[in-house]
């Protein structure tokens, strides 16, 4: 007899306009037994899909990314993905697209997908030359003891969130980081179906952010049906 408690591998898609997404897949493939599949979404049928359980927007040009979305008719309905409370995970790039407002945005303004609580500053570090791993201290992982190697690459920070709303899970801490780093940068979030790394953990071996997500997801799917 089939176990009746054993959990449903997850359909995780990850958006593949631009930017670090087969990368993401890399790493989650290596988590067979939380993850079935992962697809790359590029339309909105592929986002519409009833069997997919999470989406992940990847590190890249956010507003490259936001500029195909919009030609592509993607936009709306990751704004809707968002507002439904669909579990979605925003990658430095991705975690611009989710914020709710930008600062440093390139002439012409960006647009932003929206739902997340917060204010980013893009290219907070500096340049691609001004890109460094600092190790975070991220109590809300497994293993919290052991610190988490934060890849930056023309990294954005999290300047303001709405603290009844939003949970912070990473701060930069500054002997990690660039001397344009101010120490308690914020560079993680939580807010329910939404998490935001200012980061790349998808460039590293270490599964525990994924492995968070995951968790996540299936959070949000239980309360989903309670």
């Amino acid at each position: 007899m089939a176990d009746t408690n054993e959990k449903k591998k997850l359909r995780i898609g990850v958006l593949a306009l631009q930017g670090a997404f087969t990368e993401h897949q890399h790493l989650l493939h290596r988590l067979t037994e939380d993850v079935d599949s992962t697809v790359q979404v590029k339309t909105e049928a592929a986002l519409l899909d009833p069997t997919l359980d999470a989406l992940i927007l990847p590190g890249g040009e956010s507003t490259t990314m936001a500029l195909i979305a919009e030609r592509t008719g993607l936009m709306e309905p990751l704004r809707n993905w968002v507002k439904a409370g669909k579990p979605v995970w925003g990658t430095c790039a991705g975690m611009i697209l989710l914020s709710n407002e930008a600062h440093k945005i390139k002439i012409g303004g960006q647009s932003l997908i929206g739902g997340l609580d917060v204010t980013v500053k893009r290219n907070a570090f500096g340049a691609q030359v001004d890109s460094f791993v600092g190790d975070l201290s991220v109590p809300a992982l497994t293993e919290p003891e052991r610190l988490f190697p934060g890849v930056f690459i023309r990294a954005p920070i999290i300047e303001t969130v709405k603290p009844e709303k939003v949970q912070v899970l990473a701060r930069v801490v500054k002997n990690a980081a660039p001397t344009s780093a101010e120490d308690g940068d914020i560079v993680a979030v939580r807010q329910g179906h939404i998490l935001a790394t200012a980061f790349h953990p998808e460039l590293t071996s270490d599964e525990r952010f994924h492995r968070y997500f995951i968790d996540m997801v299936r959070e949000v799917q239980d309360q989903t049906k309670a």
